[in-house]
């Protein structure tokens, strides 16, 4: 006879995968060490440097449960900052 059953096993949580769709709305502030606003985007898109294939409309961000740390992070260059606050990205 086969019936249905549900059993519960423990496992190890570990990565929070989060997609978020903001279509031409990605919005950023970058501030300086003392709070000054270098660049303010209201509205555009996901700058190149960001993590993921991202096509410009995705946030895509991996999160590590145990410390919150953003894991797919990777430090943009000097240069993808500048092009940021220029507009130019």
């Amino acid at each position: 006879m086969e019936i249905d059953t549900t059993e519960i096993v423990k496992v190890n949580a570990k990565t929070l995968s989060i997609h978020m769709k903001v279509s031409d709305r990605f919005s950023a502030k970058l501030l300086s060490a003392t709070g000054t606003v270098l660049k303010d985007q209201d509205d555009g898109y996901v700058p190149s440097f960001m993590p993921g294939e991202h096509y410009g409309d995705y946030v895509i961000l991996d999160i590590d449960i145990d410390t919150g740390q953003i894991t797919n992070w990777k430090t943009p260059t000097k240069e993808q900052i500048e092009n940021f606050i220029h507009g130019e990205d």
